[in-house]
């Protein structure tokens, strides 16, 4: 949630487990810290990303992201037989997801096919696969402001599309 480098992160803990790990950083060129070094570049930028986090309105990004959930469900609510939720996974990506499904055979389209639609277009759009809701979704958590229309009108332009086809 720091979106920091991914090199790089912070150790909280316990003082006698940061003491321990502290033995395996520099100047004890024998230990894993050597190779192991996060440098200057990386220190910089979870500093930043730090700074960020703490500063930062986390009631209002949340609403932000929900709005964007919302711009992307509205869009996708008028594709007839599309069914849509929202779920926020407990471990990993703690943020809003908007998941959504079809029956497969009567739109003549795959997820698998959705995905390859999605990600081969211009721009490339990678939706979310696996979720425990046996669909698709998508997160806003790293969108920019405007992507969310991008989404909503690649996604609706796919399943319309597929569904037309499959009723032609």
């Amino acid at each position: 949630g720091l979106r920091g480098p991914q090199c790089a992160g912070l150790m909280l803990g316990r003082k006698d487990l940061i003491e321990a790990a502290v033995l395996n950083n520099n100047p004890h060129e024998d230990t894993i810290g050597r190779p192991c070094k996060v440098g200057k570049e990386e220190i910089c930028g979870m500093f930043a990303a730090l700074e960020r986090y703490l500063r930062i309105d986390h009631e209002a990004e949340w609403k932000d992201w929900e709005a964007r959930l919302g711009t992307v469900e509205k869009t996708i609510s008028s594709v007839p037989g599309v069914e849509m939720g929202r779920h926020v996974p407990e471990i990993a990506n703690h943020v809003p997801h908007l998941y959504f499904q079809w029956d497969e055979k009567a739109f003549g389209l795959s997820q698998e096919e959705c995905v390859k639609q999605l990600e081969e277009g211009e721009p490339s759009i990678i939706c979310l696969t696996g979720e425990p809701t046996q669909g698709l979704s998508v997160t806003p958590y790293m969108m920019k402001p405007g992507d969310e229309r991008i989404v909503a009108r690649r996604l609706k332009e796919i399943l319309s599309t597929a569904l037309k086809q499959a009723k032609a």
